[in-house]
């Protein structure tokens, strides 16, 4: 038995070994893909170079490659914009009647003093009235720096004025300030108080304008002394500071944010930069030197943006073909393929791009650029298809840019991501290859949508002639991806042995050679195939596996049978069981022959390798329980060492499944051949058999190389219960008082 699994598991190394599992072969596979992307972008994407002398003219016109900016005259729109911000000013409420009733209270104390003479309080009149609104503003604008309302700047420039517009009280005034009794200054607080308040809700940029107003706006109160009015007048005009600042910080930094919001002015890719003829200037020749259009200037930021995008969208396909459920991330027969479509898609797109500077751009319309959608659609895989139309389309926006306005032209990678788009929803369930005609002419209906929509959204005039032509190229480019995607299809399953949903439609036909010789040599054998293809299609689309397969596989799972249809039980029909008068271990060679026979039958038809792996694969390794207990007992009737007799010589070579179809077919085949075996089958007979099939297949190891988990195991037991039931529902036997309604429902 050691020696057993280790034969077997050296044939599947070997199997491993070879060039379609390598990883460095992927990675190679990958390179190459690379370097067919940088060649064929090469061109479009990185700018020519010019041969220029600085002080010669310029022998041909040079046009921008890029957009490049124009940087005299974005500085001089910048200035522009920053010359029409104007002066920033804060106004700042110093709130000074609180300074009037300072000073006011001030006066009062001084002169309810009488101790104090006459000319002391003079003295301190022409200092405290000075101070007292010194402090107060000094405390304000101490408050403003602590609790940092205004910028230090800002706070220098509102003590520095306040400081100069300073006002100083005549000194004939203050000598009749001592005279004030109390009721003068009670009749004069409200007064100045309400003049100040007044007057300060101005904007006030210089002191000495509003302080001019001061004497009307107190004559016109209801002061009657002339001396009180006068020293009112003097008072007021010395708690009238500026409340308006210029704001230096603010302003430049509004300035720079001017500057900031000017959008730069760029030459356009495509505008001319130097016409024929001009002379080459230094600003001129530094132009052409910083945008490395100059020939002894390497330009390797072009050529590293190109690799940059190459790189990402090979990674882009490598992680997905490395995450995707389909057999592409580790066959790398199936990645050449995904090569060799690229490469034809890019070779199709060059030639019509050739053809654009002939014909003009409306050609480009024509291009069966949804061709590799399609084909990786029908030969590989749905989600890679659709990775693979991004792809197409960015080349596609690149390859056919012939305004050289921006690095891709949106328009034609729009029109080419839906019609591969579009594509992609046609042919996905493809059965026939006129569905593949159907596609195209779906093609030909969103690309002329496309078109439409792309005119509708341009700013340029197009004419009728034009529009009409466009859109005759786009119907026809439909027309023309189907007629090349049909001649291309036979080479690919050819080349690489494929089975397309296409070819195995067609190997299902029931005319084939193979099956009408299964159908007329082993009608019993044909009609168990059936069967099973009918529940291992269903079994394998309720796991998300690939129905279509399943169901063409179990068509030919038991081909082999042909060669000796009587031995098997299924075509054992009015015939005695010639099992009875051999051997058990002859019986058991010639059963399990028959995946073997059934193969070289199948490379005889050229039939694809997938089913005659499922051939090959249905029955795995399992064990042959009848003859090896019939082995067991003639063994003991002729007296031989019944323990001579093992389990291994009764198993079929295999190899186990190795992918979930094969698993499928298998387990199909078994509980159709068990459940067909019971004479009324019940509900519950079913669905015991169904889990004791596939029980019994999970124990023996026969899942091990394939990735079916317990989870699908369940949905497959269940999805052939249901599909069991419905088959043999007229066998099944209900319940008695049931009995006369089903009769009578048929």
């Amino acid at each position: 038995m050691k020696q057993q699994e280790l034969n077997h598991q050296d044939k599947k190394d070997m199997r491993l070994a070879g060039w379609k599992n390598s990883y460095w072969v992927r990675l190679l596979l990958f390179a190459l893909m690379g370097i067919i992307f940088y060649v064929s972008l090469l061109g479009p994407l990185v700018p020519q170079k010019y041969d220029i002398q600085l002080g010669q003219p310029a022998e041909k016109t040079i046009y921008a490659p890029k957009q490049i900016e124009n940087e005299e005259a974005t500085d001089m729109a910048k200035e522009d914009a920053a010359k029409k911000v104007p002066d920033d000013y804060k106004n700042i409420n110093f709130k000074n009647e609180q300074a009037v009733y300072s000073v006011y209270s001030k006066i009062n104390a001084i002169n309810g003093d009488i101790e104090t003479k006459f000319e002391d309080k003079v003295n301190l009149y022409r200092t405290v009235i000075t101070s007292v609104i010194s402090e107060y503003q000094a405390g304000i604008i101490k408050n403003f720096s602590d609790k940092k309302l205004y910028s230090e700047e800002l706070i220098a420039e509102i003590r520095q004025k306040v400081n100069d517009q300073t006002y100083k009280i005549p000194e004939e005034v203050l000598y009749k300030v001592p005279r004030l009794t109390a009721d003068d200054i009670n009749e004069m607080l409200p007064v100045s108080r309400e003049i100040v308040a007044r007057l300060m809700m101005d904007q006030i940029n210089d002191a000495q304008t509003v302080r001019a107003k001061v004497a009307e706006q107190v004559n016109m109160s209801t002061l009657t002394k002339a001396s009180s009015r006068e020293i009112a007048q003097e008072i007021i005009k010395a708690v009238i500071m500026p409340n308006k600042f210029f704001d230096e910080k603010g302003t430049n930094e509004a300035k720079a944010k001017a500057r900031e919001s000017v959008k730069p002015i760029y030459i356009n890719k495509g505008e001319e930069l130097i016409r024929a003829g001009t002379i080459i200037t230094q600003d001129k020749y530094d132009m052409l030197e910083k945008n490395r259009l100059l020939k002894d200037k390497a330009n390797y930021s072009a050529h590293i943006g190109l690799l940059l995008i190459i790189f990402l969208c090979c990674m882009m396909l490598y992680m997905l073909a490395r995450h995707m459920k389909s057999s592409i991330h580790n066959n790398n027969s199936q990645l050449l393929m995904l090569v060799v479509i690229f490469t034809l898609t890019l070779i199709v797109m060059k030639i019509f791009g050739i053809a654009q500077n002939v014909q003009g751009p409306n050609i480009a319309f024509l291009a069966p650029v949804a061709m590799g959608t399609m084909l990786i659609v029908i030969l590989l895989d749905v989600q890679l298809a659709f990775v693979s139309s991004v792809l197409f389309a960015l080349f596609a926006s690149i390859i056919f840019d012939m305004e050289h306005i921006q690095p891709f032209d949106y328009s034609y990678g729009f029109i080419t991501l839906v019609i591969c788009c579009s594509s992609i929803f046609m042919i996905q369930k493809a059965s026939q290859r006129s569905t593949i005609l159907k596609a195209g002419g779906l093609i030909s209906f969103f690309s002329v949508l496309a078109i439409v929509a792309i005119m509708l959204l341009s700013n340029s005039e197009i004419t009728s002639k034009e529009a009409l032509l466009s859109l005759a190229f786009g119907a026809g480019g439909g027309v023309l991806t189907s007629m090349v995607v049909i001649g291309l299809l036979p080479f690919f399953e050819l080349a690489f042995g494929i089975l397309s949903p296409l070819k195995m439609v067609e190997i299902s036909n029931p005319n084939h050679p193979l099956l009408r010789k299964l159908l007329t040599e082993t009608p019993g054998t044909y009609h168990h195939s059936i069967m099973v293809g009918n529940l291992s299609e269903a079994a394998a689309e309720a796991i998300g596996a690939d129905g279509l397969l399943c169901r063409v596989g179990s068509y030919y799972h038991d081909i082999g049978k042909t060669k000796r249809p009587s031995y098997f039980i299924e075509n054992q029909t009015n015939i005695e069981n010639p099992h009875d008068r051999i051997e058990p271990e002859l019986s058991k060679s010639i059963i399990i022959a028959h995946p073997r026979d059934g193969v070289e039958m199948l490379k005889e038809y050229k039939i694809p390798k997938l089913i005659q792996d499922i051939a090959m694969q249905h029955h795995g390794t399992t064990f042959l329980g009848f003859f090896y207990h019939k082995a067991k007992k003639l063994a003991e009737s002729e007296g031989r060492d019944p323990s001579e007799v093992t389990e291994e010589q009764f198993r079929y070579p295999g190899p186990k499944a190795q992918s979930k179809e094969a698993a499928i077919v298998g387990i199909a085949d078994s509980v159709e051949a068990a459940v067909r075996s019971l004479r009324n089958p019940t509900m519950e007979q079913i669905d015991s058999m169904v889990h004791k099939i596939i029980k019994s297949r999970l124990d023996d190891g026969q899942f091990n190389e394939c990735d079916l988990t317990l989870k699908e195991l369940d949905v497959i037991a269940k999805t052939l219960n249901e599909a069991l039931l419905g088959i043999f529902h007229s066998r099944i036997e209900y319940p008695s008082d049931t009995k006369t309604e089903v009769k009578a429902n048929g």
